[in-house]
């Protein structure tokens, strides 16, 4: 199964697990931004697996309701192209929302394989154990200034040949081609504590591949994602789930 940003069928794999998890998760799906002004009433977080840039048909076209969210203290979980959004209000928003964005001509979208060789202790990996996993991983986010209240949970050192393509706004770029000769790991997956305790975010880059569901440790880690950006305590061997993909990985 190699479908592509499946964003309909991810999410209906994530929701029907919170619902099974006996942790008291009640989930609502949109296919777009809701136009029920009542719906995000009582949200204790939101998930947002879509297409994004500046074409990011949830954020883009909703940003006072975005920052009001934000300012609620609403959770948020974006995933994969969701974690794109253009500099400016946009890019200001999703820092504020989950400490880190994709960043055109500052951070990068090539396909490869991440083996994470450590991951931190944190409610978010707790039943999941080391991985590798072939993704469209987009590296050298931006996260806040030094990294205040983010934590990072996935990261991985990029293969150089992921340095090849010309400089664009997706592909390379000084910023990124610096970072990599110097060695730094690149984080692709992150948690973040907004400041005076007003919320929690996740981002994460993975997501690509509709298949990657069907892993465990991956599937697990994103709905702990869900679970601790919703102030859920994330159960010690992870959010319990059933993978609904018959998929063997190597």
């Amino acid at each position: 199964n190699n479908e592509k940003h499946n964003h309909v069928d991810g999410n209906d794999i994530l929701a029907a697990a919170l619902e099974e998890s006996k942790l008291g998760f009640e989930t609502a799906q949109y296919k777009g931004w809701p136009t029920d002004p009542k719906a995000f009433n009582g949200a204790d977080s939101v998930v947002m697996f879509c297409n994004g840039g500046k074409n990011h048909h949830l954020v883009m076209k909703h940003l006072d309701q975005f920052e009001k969210l934000i300012d609620a203290g609403t959770g948020f979980v974006f995933m994969h192209y969701g974690v794109e959004v253009p500099k400016g209000r946009a890019g200001d928003l999703m820092l504020r929302a989950m400490g880190g964005y994709f960043e055109e001509h500052w951070s990068v979208n090539p396909h490869w394989t991440a083996d994470f060789k450590s991951l931190p202790k944190h409610p978010i990996t707790r039943g999941v154990k080391l991985f590798v996993q072939e993704d469209e991983w987009y590296y050298h986010m931006r996260f806040q200034p030094n990294m205040k209240n983010v934590t990072p949970i996935l990261s991985a050192h990029p293969p150089q040949s992921t340095m090849n393509r010309p400089d664009g706004p997706h592909s390379n770029n000084p910023h990124v081609r610096k970072s990599m000769a110097a060695g730094e790991i690149q984080h692709i997956g992150w948690a973040y504590e907004r400041p005076n305790g007003k919320g929690r975010g996740f981002g994460t880059t993975g997501g690509h591949y509709h298949k990657t569901w069907a892993r465990d440790d991956w599937r697990t880690l994103i709905l702990n994602a869900i679970a601790w950006t919703a102030g859920v305590e994330v159960p010690k061997e992870g959010v319990p789930s059933i993978p609904t993909l018959n998929i063997a990985f190597p």
